[in-house]
Parts: structure tokens; sequence; C-alpha cells
């Protein structure tokens, strides 16, 4: 499901600050017939850090109601609050999401025991699928390989979108991960085609690589 050219969409805003529906319709019908894998509502390239709960919830149903089934959708519900990351997952129950994209806590630095108990309760809130998503240049926090790998044995997190642009995290992850279903996810540009040179199990063959 998360493999491919999976872009995170911009928040279109008019010159009065309200979502520009037109424009986020554009967005999506650009990328419906571009081929694009799937989308991402409200990560970080959305504005996630700074969209009001019932903006971002609102962006995400915009999206899904503008895409129509057409190309999936993947909300970003990512939170510095466990508790907000657990409302706004939940929140797109049974909505037609196929999946959250889940930042690591900014601002907060937590231990790494606390990133896998912020992660364990969310993924444990919902039968979503989960995708975590470490970018410690934005967050100033960074989610370790063995962290990673123990959430990976929880159900229904699937992936993780890496965006250190550190080449020898992939490795790491990769050998520390025990599962062959377990989805590794480029946030860096610079690394998509690198990461793919990073194969185990089969999994570039079986496509479980990706960008996003």
């Amino acid at each position: 499901m998360f493999t491919g050219s999976i872009v995170a969409l911009v928040t279109p805003m008019d010159t009065k600050g309200a979502v520009d529906r037109a424009s986020l319709k554009k967005l999506i019908d650009y990328h419906v017939a571009s081929g694009t894998a799937a989308i991402v509502s409200v990560g970080t390239t959305g504005e996630s850090a700074t969209l009001p709960h019932d903006e971002h919830v609102d962006v995400v149903l915009q999206t899904l109601e503008l895409a129509a089934g057409r190309i999936p959708v993947i909300a970003g519900t990512g939170a510095n609050a466990t508790s907000e990351a657990i409302s706004l997952t939940q929140r797109f129950s049974n909505t037609g999401v196929v999946g959250c994209l889940s930042v690591t806590p900014y601002y907060n630095r937590p231990t790494q025991e606390g990133l896998y108990q912020h992660f364990k309760a969310i993924a444990e809130s919902t039968d979503l699928p989960q995708i975590l998503y470490n970018v410690p240049s934005r967050t100033g926090c960074d989610m370790l390989p063995p962290t990673i790998a123990r959430l990976a044995k929880i159900k229904n997190i699937v992936a993780v979108k890496e965006a250190t642009g550190n080449l020898s995290r992939v490795s790491q992850i990769q050998v520390l991960v025990d599962d062959e279903d377990f989805i590794l996810l480029s946030g860096d540009d610079a690394a998509v085609w690198t990461s793919c040179n990073w194969v185990q199990r089969g999994d570039f063959r079986d496509g479980q690589r990706g960008s996003a």
C-alpha cells in the first residue's frame, strides 16, 4: 500500500487565510493525472504544526472528499501531545484514509522510551495503519533505529518515514527490524535512490521501498 511516490500536499490558502478549496482540488487532480501513488494531507508541508485542530480535521476531510477515491489519502496526525495525536488519529477512523503519518513530538525532546510509549499509545488507540515519521532537523527529536525496531513489532505500525538523510541509518533500521513487510520510506530527496540500494530480504524487488 505505501510504496512508490507519496506526495505531501501543501495546504493552499486564500488571501483571507481560509483554505482555498479550488486550488486544493487542482493539486489533487494533478497528482491523480500524474499517477502519484498516494498523497499526504496536513503533513509538515501542509502546515500540520500551525493549523488549529478543527481546521486540521477539515482539510483532511476536504482532501478525502475531493480525492473521491481516485488516489489514496494518508492523514497527518502527529502532535507533540500524545492525547492530541490520539484524538486526531481516532477522528479519521472510518473516513477513508488509508493510514496516518505521525511525526515525533517536537520541542518536548522525549527520551527513546518516551517515544516508544508515545507511539505505542497512538497505535493501540486505532486500527488504522501507522507510519512513523523521523525528521530531527525539524523536530529537534531523533528516533533511533532500536526504538523504530521495537515499534515495528506493534501490529499496525507498518512503516517509517526516515528523513535524517543518514544512509547508515537506513542500513541499521533494515538490520534491526525483523519484519520483511515493514516499509522504509525515504523522507530525504537526496537519499531516495541510494536508500533503494540497501536491499535485504527481496524488499526492493517486492516494491517495499518508496519516497514521501
